[in-house]
């Protein structure tokens, strides 16, 4: 990895860093990352991005997989899927830094007609690689620009667009196509993940997601665990879970009211299957980490 990217990106996200760390830029889905400190599990259902680590390591485990990767290596996620991600080696003196870009998949669509049709594989979601040399190039090419913010609105797009390019020139780039051709598995999957993100407090039975995403149910069962390595149900209920641990810990919300306001219609059961994905009852956890802020 290029020393003058971590300068690039080190200088960016020092001037321009929240209180989390994190640095968004005006290129919409370019984001940076610093962190003097390891730090917890944290839970999301991330977007397709690609993550270049610069400095220090990090840990994302999807289902029964776990991913280790640092400096030099990319992290690639090509569905909507649950993960767990720690930052795990990170000091003041060397701190963990990453560039994060959302994958846009208008523009990969554009391009997998241009680059020509790919067979369905069964790639898993979530890859680490070493980054391509080319990748690097131009993400310290986008970061450059962001020093000369006049020339970001008339320029950023191309870039954004190259570097798409060698992402799918790369050799994880089947995967990265398949989510821009209109007919394969893992765009008609995301078809019905969007559906199970905006109404996932709504019941929502299998066939419906198999008619949104063109398939039987039979299909659609197998084809959105190779995607998401999760059934439909599992997947919605990781988002309520997801969702309802932000909204007690963001707004205040009681257990009760934050589980009747994603979907459950039992406390005790929204109670048990939150203790088992988080590690302890929601009660708990929210006195913690309102005692930890307090403190």
């Amino acid at each position: 990895m290029s020393d003058a990217l971590l300068h690039a990106v080190r200088h960016y996200v020092e001037a321009h860093a929240d209180q989390t760390g994190i640095a968004r830029t005006p290129v919409a889905g370019l984001t940076t990352i610093r962190s003097t400190t390891p730090s917890g599990l944290v839970h999301a259902v991330q977007h397709p991005i690609v993550c270049l680590v610069l400095q220090g390591t990090k840990q994302v485990t999807m289902g029964a997989r776990t991913f280790g990767f640092g400096a030099g290596d990319s992290l690639l996620i090509t569905a909507d899927v649950p993960i767990v991600s720690q930052i795990t080696t990170a000091s003041a003196e060397t701190p963990y830094m990453s560039l994060v870009l959302d994958l846009d998949l208008a523009i990969i669509a554009e391009l997998a007609v241009q680059m020509g049709a790919v067979g369905e594989g069964d790639d898993g979601p979530v890859r680490v690689d070493s980054t391509d040399g080319e990748v690097a190039e131009v993400a310290l090419r986008l970061m450059r620009l962001l020093d000369r913010p006049a020339s970001v609105p008339v320029l950023h797009a191309s870039l954004v667009r190259e570097l798409h390019y060698w992402l799918l020139s790369s050799s994880h780039g089947q995967a990265i196509r398949r989510l821009g051709w209109p007919d394969s598995h893992a765009s008609r999957v995301a078809r019905a993940v969007s559906l199970l993100r905006s109404d996932y407090a709504q019941p929502l039975p299998v066939e419906r997601l198999a008619a949104v995403a063109g398939m039987s149910p039979s299909s659609f069962h197998q084809h959105f665990r190779t995607v998401t390595s999760l059934s439909p149900l599992q997947f919605q209920k990781q988002l309520r879970l997801i969702e309802a641990r932000r909204r007690m810990l963001a707004e205040g919300l009681t257990v009760s009211s934050a589980a009747f306001a994603v979907g459950y219609e039992s406390v005790s059961q929204f109670t048990r299957e939150y203790r088992r994905m988080f590690g302890q009852p929601p009660a708990r956890e929210t006195e913690a980490v309102r005692n930890k802020t307090a403190a």
